[in-house]
């Protein structure tokens, strides 16, 4: 059993006795360059996989850690956790391999998938309170009326330790790295990580990433007030109180905690999905996200990236996606008025033909608008290549003798 109690900071070398433990139960995910992301940003980048766990994130290290760590009296009693997702799936998963009974509390408005996928791994499943916050309060209770081991999903020292071999396994495989960028939530993997990287090295720099949404790490570091809720495509991070373990931890061994917008995190999202050809959350972004918008911190660096996890909706992933696509002009929207007669479709649609423009959708608009009795609006969604290809497309229009009354997004 770990040497760290509930109440103690856990130590690096409780994250190097975790490594020992957790060996051949857990994936040590590749760290690999991402040579076309290392252009983009400037610096030399290095992708550490953890959606590639077999539930999807890191928590998996700090679930096993934990469980690994019990008596066999503790082991019969089960274990009782909270969580909206990844840490309900991740205690699940081990708690069925090493046959341990689980009871996991969630939040009322929790997606159907993540429940159903919680319960297929054999836990028990309670739908309780209206946050993580609340859940967690429940589970607490859960575990002391039915004489279980409550597995916190952040502060809890042996959960911290094992989050922490990801910093291991990325300067084992990377031992050049100067940086190490991670998304923070309640700061188990951050703070875990930081633990054993300054250990190994002391010259090396961890930076925290939060949602500027929900910057509760910072605001505790910087002793503010945390802002009013606000929904983050990062929900992973969406946490409103750090542990007490973690923002210690984090404020002894973190050098900053960087905030990133939500169209940022999106648009990382994408390149990793279209570059990485990786699928990752919000929260598995935001380390990328951080680093493009703020290049000149990481500039000509070599940079560890830590993809927490790749547990998103695929409706989710698909608005995402297309918010991007909007985003960087490659999906844009525009209105011509003409007169009303079927040769002008035709006609519109033979320019954007030879712009090579692919017509996405088309709207005809005669109701709502101001147009005369004889004209009428139509609505086009136009994938193109980028803001320069819908500049184009602009001017083929206008020269063709349709001027684009409504032109959005990447080509303005």
């Amino acid at each position: 059993m770990c040497s760290s109690s509930p109440r103690s900071l856990p130590t690096a070398d409780d994250v190097e006795r975790a490594a020992e433990r957790l060996r051949g139960h857990v994936v040590a995910t590749p760290c690999l360059h991402a040579r076309t992301l290392s252009d983009t940003a400037g610096a030399s980048l290095y992708l550490k996989f953890e959606n590639l766990q077999f539930t999807a994130s890191f928590k998996e290290r700090g679930a096993r850690n934990k469980l690994e760590s019990l008596s066999p009296a503790e082991r019969r009693a089960g274990v009782v956790a909270a969580s909206a997702g990844n840490h309900a799936q991740a205690v699940a998963f081990h708690a069925r391999q090493l046959g341990i009974p689980a009871a996991i509390v969630m939040p009322r408005q929790t997606p159907d998938v993540k429940v159903e996928h919680t319960r297929a791994f054999g836990a028990e499943v309670v739908l309780d309170g209206d946050s993580v916050e609340e859940a967690l309060a429940h589970a607490e209770r859960i575990a002391r009326e039915r004489g279980r081991v409550f597995v916190h999903p952040y502060d809890d020292p042996l959960v911290i330790a094992g989050q922490g071999t990801v910093a291991l396994e990325m300067l084992d495989a990377v031992p050049a790295l100067e940086i190490l960028v991670v998304p923070v939530g309640g700061g188990g993997l951050v703070s875990g990580m930081a633990l054993a990287a300054k250990a190994r090295r002391s010259d090396l720099r961890v930076i925290g990433v939060e949602p500027t949404r929900v910057p509760s790490m910072r605001c505790a570091l910087l002793g503010e007030p945390v802002p009013p809720a606000e929904p983050t495509v990062a929900d992973g991070l969406a946490v409103r109180q750090p542990g007490r373990l973690t923002r210690e931890l984090v404020r002894r061994y973190v050098d900053d905690v960087l905030l990133v917008e939500e169209d940022q995190i999106e648009e990382a999202l994408l390149l990793l999905l279209e570059v990485e050809k990786t699928v990752v959350e919000g929260a598995g972004a935001a380390a990328l996200a951080a680093v493009l918008a703020h290049r000149e911190r990481f500039s000509g660096r070599q940079v560890g990236l830590v993809l927490s996890g790749g547990n998103v909706d695929p409706l989710r992933l698909s608005g995402m996606i297309e918010r991007g696509l909007v985003r960087s002009g490659r999906l844009t929207s525009l209105r011509v008025r003409v007169r009303d007669v079927s040769a002008a479709l035709a006609e519109i649609v033979v320019i954007l033909a030879r712009t090579g423009a692919r017509v996405v959708a088309v709207h005809h608009e005669r109701a709502f608008t101001g147009a005369t009795l004889d004209a009428v609006d139509i609505d086009f969604v136009l994938e193109t290549r980028g803001p320069a290809h819908v500049r184009e497309i602009a001017m083929q229009l206008n020269e063709g003798g349709f001027r684009p009354v409504d032109l959005q997004a990447g080509g303005r």
